[in-house]
């Protein structure tokens, strides 16, 4: 998918670049086209720098925070939770402390981190599984969640704010939570539609009942504020719960008997060694929507999609993030590509690239999660996992675009 995806970035830039010299006349096309992929070059060694730091300081207290039994801790908290939504999986078993990990560090922003626990999770379900070829409950009920981007604290977002210069990098960060919500809850109603899971078990209302009560309080104030001041309370709770988080980390190691400073190195090495593995993926995908936008092609693709969102009366300021929403499903690398160029393009703390760090925080890489989750484990009947996952995916940007709506407009 990826590979087709990318080659056609080129090949639509080639040809609309053709267009664009022998139709319209426009002779230095591909000079511009050409001056692109430098420029896109040259930006991806930028965010390097910066993604280097970031991974690396925030893995360090991650290890702080395992080393302490944070992690383990909310593992024990959630289990009964994902025990009574997967009654597949019997009480104690791996698989159950592992999904619990995933779905802790994906809500603390750290993908990369995420991603091997998950697939150590969905191979401890897969020895529950008596058809290996066909995904079993539990699974699909596992990928979809982690396909609906739950994302407390999303540090990349705030990291790639921060080097396109933005003021206040966690602006975003009670739009994102807004939005995540909404897509995390309709992918487990879809699933549980699916599966006939009893939501009304008193431990899932519990759960479910406080998270609704925390959002509906905090839709409540927000209905009373000034854009103005949402945004301050935005960037308020976002640098107070990051800051937070870290000093939690740090006391409850030091309670502990932690090696602070011993744990954070160990895991700031892992941080580094998973940042120098991304240089080349977005350099890959930074170039290819850098040639397609000198090209004219995105630009058009946009016309197209603005002229018939006003045709039918709606506002069109939206549509400039719309690239990132429409690669987000297909691939992370081409969506963060999507949301730097936008940033780039347009301004980091304009109206479409708020609206595409949101998208970008509250939707996953569906069908790459399904090819590596399920692939993982040769896993061939997704059965209702794609339906669910593109529900949720759409959910998740229809909700950060109203949410940014309601907070930026």
């Amino acid at each position: 998918m990826l590979n087709t995806l990318w080659l056609a970035f080129f090949l639509v830039s080639a040809m609309t670049g053709l267009y664009q010299w022998l139709v319209l006349d426009q002779a230095d096309i591909f000079s511009r086209i050409v001056a692109s992929l430098f420029q896109m070059a040259e930006l991806s060694v930028s965010i390097m720098v910066l993604l280097f730091g970031t991974l690396t300081l925030w893995l360090g207290f991650l290890r702080i925070a395992e080393n302490a039994g944070l992690v383990a801790l909310l593992g024990r908290l959630l289990g009964p939770l994902f025990h009574r939504l997967m009654p597949g999986v019997p009480r104690n078993h791996p698989a159950l402390g592992l999904i619990t990990l995933n779905f802790a560090a994906n809500g603390l922003g750290l993908d990369n981190a995420a991603t091997p626990i998950g697939l150590r999770a969905m191979r401890e379900l897969q020895t529950l599984n008596p058809d290996p070829k066909s995904a079993t409950n539990a699974q699909i009920l596992f990928l979809t969640l982690n396909a609906s981007s739950l994302t407390v604290l999303p540090v990349t977002i705030f990291m790639y704010r921060a080097q396109q210069g933005a003021a206040d990098p966690t602006l975003v960060f009670l739009p994102i939570l807004l939005a995540t919500s909404a897509s995390s809850l309709a992918a487990l109603l879809s699933v549980a539609l699916m599966q006939r899971l009893r939501l009304h078990d008193p431990v899932v209302l519990a759960w479910l009942g406080s998270a609704a009560l925390i959002l509906g309080g905090f839709m409540a104030l927000l209905a009373t504020m000034s854009s103005a001041a949402i945004a301050a309370l935005s960037s308020l709770l976002g640098n107070l719960t990051l800051f937070g988080i870290i000093i939690a980390f740090l006391a409850v190691g030091a309670w502990k008997k932690v090696p602070v400073y011993e744990a954070f190195v160990e895991g700031a090495k892992e941080g580094f060694d998973i940042s120098k593995s991304l240089l080349p993926y977005l350099v890959a995908m930074l170039c290819a929507i850098g040639a397609l936008r000198a090209s004219g092609a995105l630009d058009a693709l946009l016309d197209v999609i603005r002229w018939l969102v006003q045709y039918i009366g709606m506002d069109t300021r939206f549509v400039d993030a719309l690239p990132t929403a429409l690669a987000k499903p297909f691939s992370g690398s081409a969506a963060r590509a999507m949301l730097i160029e936008t940033m780039q393009n347009f301004g980091v703390d304009s109206f479409p690239a708020l609206v595409a760090a949101t998208v970008q925080g509250s939707t996953e890489t569906t069908f790459y999660v399904l090819a590596v989750y399920f692939g993982s484990v040769g896993i061939q009947r997704a059965r209702h996992a794609v339906g669910c996952a593109l529900f949720a995916d759409l959910v998740g940007i229809i909700a950060a675009i109203a949410v940014c709506y309601w907070f930026f407009a």
